[in-house]
This record gives structure tokens, C-alpha cells and sequence, in this order.
């Protein structure tokens, strides 16, 4: 049960863009990490570039532009590194197939939890006792 939230910026920036952006990690998700296909959670946020809401450098030798594609997704722990590695490429190379988006541009933070801090609605923990994904 990933929780994904995508921020985005530059020329094109549009709901198509967002749109195919979260198709983008959604299908890696299902793809790498084996999560449900009806196991969709995101905020999709398009930002002025104008007005330079989002802030980004060249660290790491990582060369950045207006292109910049931030996506935070909160999971349960349990993945591998390899796992998670498959995982950033795949968003990467999907971004670029989907929305057109440089892979150099596509900035990927994992935040893991437990099963105890989720609630997926009615005030319950559906997770606590679950052996679900």
C-alpha cells in the first residue's frame, strides 16, 4: 500500500503530464515491488515554474534543469536493496517513456513504515494482524 506524492515543474507541466507521471510509478510499483494493480494512493502537484516553488542543484554530479520531477512514496519495510534499485530505474525509464521526462530529472525518495501506521479508512489499522501486501 504505497502512498505516493509526485511534484513537478517546467514547460508542460499540464494534467497529462502529471497524469502519465503517475502512471509512470504506479506501473513500476506493480512491476518491481509486486504491489497490487488496484493499489493506487497519490498526490499529484504541479508546480509555477515561474514562480520557483521547488528548489533543486546539480549534487552529485547530477545535472538538473525546470525538467525536475520529485516523487516521495511512503511504503511498508521489507524490500530489498535490489529490489529498490530495480524500482528507481524503472520509474526513470517509464517517466521518460510516459511523460517524456529526462531520467537525470527524476528525484525518488523511499520513506518505510510499519503495518501499524496505516489507516486505510473507517478509523482502522487494517494492516496490524494482516499478512497482506
Amino acid at each position: 500500500m504505497p502512498f505516493v506524492r509526485i511534484d513537478a515543474y517546467g514547460g508542460g507541466t499540464d494534467d497529462d503530464r502529471l497524469d502519465a507521471l503517475g502512471r509512470a510509478v504506479h506501473d513500476a510499483l506493480v512491476e518491481t515491488l509486486g504491489i497490487p494493480s488496484d493499489d493506487r494512493f497519490q498526490v499529484l502537484t504541479a508546480h509555477d515554474a515561474a514562480r520557483g516553488t521547488l528548489r533543486y542543484d546539480d549534487y552529485l554530479g547530477v545535472r538538473r534543469d525546470e525538467g525536475i520531477v520529485f516523487v516521495a512514496i511512503t511504503l511498508r519495510a521489507g524490500r530489498t536493496t535490489g529490489r529498490k534499485q530495480a524500482l528507481y530505474h524503472r520509474i526513470a525509464r517509464l517517466a521518460e517513456e510516459y511523460a517524456g521526462t529526462d531520467p537525470r530529472n527524476v528525484f525518488v525518495t523511499l520513506t518505510e513504515n510499519t503495518s501499524a501506521d496505516w489507516s486505510l479508512g473507517n478509523g482502522l489499522a487494517q494492516y496490524v494482524g494482516s499478512g497482506s501486501c
